[in-house]
């Protein structure tokens, strides 16, 4: 299914153009994340077209305060980096009854410096990958029960950056690199999506992983502002240079293609697949880590091999389990 469809949409198109005729109302939906950059434009696509959203976070009064003046949106307590305030989110939605149609995993960080959660575990792998896992794992009953429910696994075209080393994925015994790691989380992302579309598709859950597009927004805040202005992202003034066609994009044309996943009925059949300017991407020629991290590369587009294999997707899903239990 790797393969476009033409379904019609840009690199330009925004959210606001993939939900044309597209009604919600009676949906739920969870978007983690959701209350800054690309994940809140996505709540406010997802409110707009009728959906009861709820916005976990870290910080709840944070969160509420960033909510303000999208209505109808409720903030819960959950931190990725822990466990039990994930299984804590997960039981209390379960208690609810009700059932989950569209989970959108796209909080995450990037590029930091070498930072450990309580188990050990790096915090790149741990946060964008591992506590994404959990979460949707423990909300399995809630999706199954919706008879055609959605997740969309937040990538990147970042997943170019590295492979996941599977013998070392916490960089206990390799020198630790800030994109090297936040790449290896990326491909995570994407290997969830293809093992978790083959366990549950069966039981109505269909998943994708998106790239959204390169957005300046608090994601880079452990990126050097000139070197940013020197790969082609920013301008000589330092503001975001906006040209979809070469993925510089604005907050509503990133956040389109994950809100055509999760919502659009363009995508019924379909799932495993990783997705880009509001299409199904291609497979890149090239199986090798792009070294280039801080560049707008021309042709820096489509999926690498390793990021779709499906034994790497099956041995990921197992090292997640056992890195979940040993926690």
């Amino acid at each position: 299914m790797q393969t476009p469809m033409g379904s019609g949409f840009t690199a330009a198109s925004t959210t606001y153009d993939v939900l044309q005729g597209i009604d919600l109302h009676g949906k739920v939906a969870i978007v983690t994340g959701g209350y800054s950059g690309l994940g809140k434009e996505t709540v406010r696509a997802f409110r707009s077209a009728g959906a009861d959203v709820i916005v976990p976070a870290r910080d709840v009064a944070l969160a509420a305060a960033a909510m303000d003046g999208i209505d109808g949106v409720v903030v819960e307590e959950l931190d990725l980096l822990d466990p039990a305030s994930i299984d804590a989110f997960a039981d209390r939605f379960l208690a609810s009854g009700r059932a989950l149609h569209i989970l959108v995993n796209s909080a995450g960080i990037m590029a930091n410096p070498l930072t450990r959660d309580a188990r050990g575990y790096e915090s790149q792998f741990a946060t964008n990958h591992l506590g994404h896992f959990q979460l949707t794992t423990r909300l399995l009953p809630a999706l199954r029960q919706a008879g055609g429910a959605r997740v969309v696994a937040v990538s990147s075209r970042g997943h170019r950056y590295s492979d996941v080393h599977f013998d070392d994925p916490n960089f206990e015994h390799r020198e630790y690199a800030p994109y090297t790691a936040y790449g290896q989380s990326k491909t995570a992302n994407v290997l969830f999506a293809v093992e978790l579309d083959e366990r549950e598709r069966a039981n109505g859950i269909r998943a994708f992983a998106v790239h959204p597009g390169s957005i300046i927004t608090h994601l880079t805040r452990y990126s050097n502002h000139e070197t940013l202005r020197q790969g082609g992202f920013l301008d000589e003034n330092y503001e975001p240079i906006i040209d979809p066609e070469r993925g510089l994009k604005t907050a509503e044309q990133g956040a389109a293609t994950q809100v055509w996943c999760a919502a659009s009925p363009q995508l019924e059949g379909y799932g495993g697949v990783y997705c880009e300017d509001v299409d199904i991407a291609t497979v890149h020629r090239s199986d090798v880590p792009d070294t280039d991290v801080l560049a707008v590369t021309p042709g820096a587009f489509g999926v690498l091999p390793y990021a779709i294999d499906r034994d790497s997707a099956r041995r990921l899903w197992k090292l997640s389990e056992e890195l979940l239990d040993r926690g």
